[in-house]
């Protein structure tokens, strides 16, 4: 493999990491942050003789797709994206500047350092390297940078797919985030084996309004009809309430073989124990078992001395595969009768196959860097831009390939202070990625 692939991936990591393209949500505050990222992605695409189509729906929300043609026309194309906006920093929290993308103690300091910038860079360098060694992969391939994914992607993935779809056409699946980092496949002292996780499965996420309502009244006068009140005792029970266990298909293909590999049951009794003997991969696994709906916003009245006519809630919820009416019906018996419960954003979980010719190339592409390191699916607890895509019949998958010490929890980096990523793990994903990319 070139060393010229590993240099040029990791200078467009950190390049890309320099350009602050944070994504508050809040259109005011937004730069033209992620237009300059695609800008750059754009040229040094151009110098390797590759066209660039860059949309701009909205002033500084670029997104960028690009096409290499491969060797089987019969062959669906595969998309391949990575989003360039990051969520905010508080600077104070880091102990290196969250844009200088510096390099301390082997690991690259910087806001995107997995999230997801790392991969982001190594794509373009993937893409450069083909052209520069005339490496013609077996299907077409589509790359896709892509703007405001931290916010759901609706001037990114999610416009393309409404305005632009003749971008993705031939696309049969995809590869992006949240996957491909290492794991412990075992507990066992002195064994090195690793898994590398493939998200073939994503939760849903939706949003939803709980509201309470009752008559106004002066504080010195409590009421039966207190809308605080009714909503804080629909709040307590949504928050309490623990949905019940789900084996989706690829929880249990991840239960199948780290059970065979631990020795564990994963048992309707022993799951909660069995889970928590994997370490940091449990609170990764053990969201994934249930649906969750979660309280994160309350509002109500202004005034001490004013009982409020109404009262608000609002809820983060994680659906998955399949369980959308379950969910919705549950949510409305927890409410109860007298509060409300208006849904707002409402994305379904994405399910992709288990056993395809893709995952069957990622394996591959792991053993010859990793001759003991096994590709396990799962199901990532949280939403990509997969979910936009999933609309135009794309099968998606994330798995971003870094293989790190059995320490280093890389979910546990994504939105946080620090984020950071071992320097050899992203030379081994651009070593992983052009074989993957070349097979697939």
């Amino acid at each position: 493999m070139s060393a010229t692939l590993e240099d040029e991936a990791l200078e467009f990591v950190r390049d890309l990491i320099r350009i602050d393209s944070v994504n508050t949500g809040i259109a005011a505050t937004i730069g033209d942050g992620e237009t300059r990222a695609a800008r750059y992605v754009q040229q040094r695409l151009a110098e390797a003789g590759i066209d660039a189509e860059l949309v701009e729906p909205r002033p500084g929300r670029a997104s960028l797709v690009a096409r290499l043609r491969g060797s089987d026309p019969d062959a669906g194309a595969l998309l391949v994206h990575a989003h360039l906006d990051v969520v905010p920093v508080e600077e104070k929290d880091w102990t290196h500047p969250p844009f200088g993308a510096e390099i301390h103690d082997g690991y690259l300091y910087g806001r995107g350092a997995v999230d997801m910038k790392d991969y982001a860079g190594i794509v373009l360098a993937v893409a450069r390297h083909f052209v520069r060694e005339g490496i013609v992969p077996r299907r077409d391939l589509v790359f896709a940078f892509l703007a405001d994914e931290e916010s759901g992607g609706v001037w990114g993935a999610g416009w393309l797919v409404e305005n632009r779809p003749d971008l993705f056409a031939g696309v049969t699946e995809a590869l992006s985030e949240v996957g491909g980092f290492s794991v412990p496949l075992t507990g066992r002292d002195g064994d090195d084996r690793r898994a590398y996780l493939v998200a073939t499965s994503e939760k849903g996420v939706a949003w939803s309004t709980l509201t309470a309502r009752g008559h106004a009244a002066h504080g010195s006068r409590p009421t039966d009809d207190n809308a605080v009140v009714r909503l804080a005792s629909a709040v307590a029970r949504v928050g309490a309430h623990r949905f019940p266990v789900v084996r989706t298909p690829a929880l249990q293909r991840f239960l199948d073989l780290f059970g065979a590999a631990r020795g564990l049951e994963f048992s309707d009794a022993s799951l909660d124990d069995d889970l928590a003997s994997l370490g940091f991969v449990s609170s990764l696994i053990g969201a994934t078992t249930r649906n969750t709906a979660t309280p994160t916003v309350l509002s109500g009245g202004e005034k001490t001395n004013i009982i409020p006519a109404e009262a608000f809630a609002r809820l983060d919820i994680r659906i998955l595969p399949g369980q959308d009416d379950e969910l919705r019906a549950e949510l409305h018996r927890l409410a109860g009768d007298d509060v409300t419960v208006r849904e707002g954003r409402w994305w379904s979980a994405t399910e992709a196959p288990l056993d395809t010719p893709l995952v069957d190339v990622l394996q591959r592409a792991i053993t010859a860097e990793d001759a003991d390191g096994v590709v396990v699916p799962y199901l990532l607890p949280a939403s990509t831009d997969n979910k936009h895509f999933a609309r135009l019949g794309i099968a998606g998958y994330g798995f971003v390939p870094l293989r790190v010490p059995h320490d280093f929890d890389v979910f546990a980096q994504f939105h946080a202070a620090d984020e950071r990523v071992p320097v050899d793990a992203l030379l081994f994903g651009a070593r992983v990625t052009a074989q993957i990319l070349r097979e697939a």
